[in-house]
């Protein structure tokens, strides 16, 4: 046999190998591509199955879970924190009225307060009906709409009035403080400018902070522990990353509440060294009377928001932020209209006016 013939055998042989290896070697091949390809299905699966799960377990509605505690107390609660609204409600709305029918207060300082006083009955308005519901018949539940939306007004109203405080406090130290230039500065022009820019600052920071509120994921327990639907409870309740939304919570809180607070006790410590320096112990006295009852209420007001909120961990401290909205929801709205006008003698007297102008009405209309 030559050596041509032995070549061409032998690679006859080994090209027929390598067809029985690859036929050998073909189911293999195609069991393993049928579980690969299976695998990927597998995984795809349990990836949709993943996000439905997500996505029906996302937070429709939450639970205001109140005060348990007291829950056997609930109709006597019900009945204070009721005459309690009522009596904010007719005061600010007194004062409103008040303002605009007489003439006479008319000013730049009783402008503000008649919008002051609509801004409490706002305030206390978005948080006392739910809460007067908790005590009649226990939890309650809000969809998560309207939980963003009591948030958001809850924070807008209450900025507005922080805001207007200051405003206030500029208004009565330039009465005071330089009485000269006050008609000058304090026109009413100036005064609804003041209005417009608190509005808007308010608007455009609680808007920032509710955009980012909404932008958390919801998919863990549903039940806050507060009345309301405060940031500190949403926050401990989302299942996401919330470190941002905790250091925007902090910062624009210390915006809000210490520039305003800056403002105020500035504005006031002037009043006071201008007060020392009044000939009349009686004149003395009576300011500081005024001044005294006006900081009660700001150290009220100031002390439980801070305590709220001046906290970089929104986390902390939830149990008791109940107790101290209850300060500014409840027992502020209820002493500013008495503090701030009623106990004025020109209120006293524009109050004394309105009736009297009302029995005459009705004296000849019964004639």
């Amino acid at each position: 046999m030559s050596i041509d013939s032995l070549g061409e055998r032998s690679w006859f042989v080994g090209r027929k190998e390598k067809h029985i290896v690859k036929e050998a070697l073909f189911p293999v091949s195609c069991f393993l591509c049928f579980l690969f390809e299976r695998s990927n299905r597998t995984d795809d699966r349990e990836m949709e199955l993943t996000i439905e799960v997500r996505n029906e377990t996302t937070i429709q509605e939450f639970i205001l879970e109140g005060f348990p505690a007291l829950q056997y107390l609930g109709n006597i609660f019900f009945l204070v924190h009721l005459l309690a609204y009522l009596a904010s409600i007719t005061g600010n709305v007194v004062i409103i009225i008040i303002t605009w029918v007489d003439h006479r207060l008319q000013t730049p300082m009783y402008i503000l307060l008649s919008i002051f006083s609509f801004s409490e009955c706002c305030f206390i308005t978005t948080v006392i009906p739910k809460l007067l519901s908790i005590f009649l018949s226990g939890r309650q539940t809000i969809s998560f709409t309207a939980c963003l939306i009591q948030a958001f007004s809850f924070l807008f109203f209450g900025s507005i009035i922080f805001f207007l405080m200051a405003v206030m406090s500029l208004d009565r130290y330039l009465a005071i403080c330089k009485p000269l230039h006050y008609l000058t500065i304090m026109n009413p022009k100036t005064c609804f400018l003041l209005v417009a820019a608190c509005c808007a600052l308010a608007f455009t920071l609680i808007t920032g902070l509710e955009v980012k509120i909404f932008q958390l994921s919801f998919c863990g327990p549903h039940v806050i522990p507060h009345f309301l639907c405060d940031l500190g409870p949403l926050i401990h309740l989302s299942c996401s990353d919330t470190s941002s939304a905790e250091m925007l919570t902090f910062v624009l809180a210390l915006v809000i509440l210490l520039t305003s607070l800056i403002i105020t006790i500035i504005a006031y410590s002037n009043i006071v060294v201008t007060i020392m320096r009044l000939p009349s112990a009686r004149g003395k006295q009576k300011a500081f009377s005024t001044c005294s009852s006006h900081l009660i209420v700001l150290s009220l007001m100031y002390g439980s928001c801070v305590f709220i909120y001046v906290k970089p961990k929104q986390r902390n401290r939830l149990d008791s932020n109940r107790e101290a909205a209850l300060v500014n929801t409840v027992v502020t709205p209820l002493l500013n209209p008495v503090i701030y006008t009623l106990r004025n003698k020109q209120v006293h007297q524009a109050l004394r006016d309105a009736l009297s102008r009302m029995r005459l009405q009705k004296q000849s209309f019964e004639r």
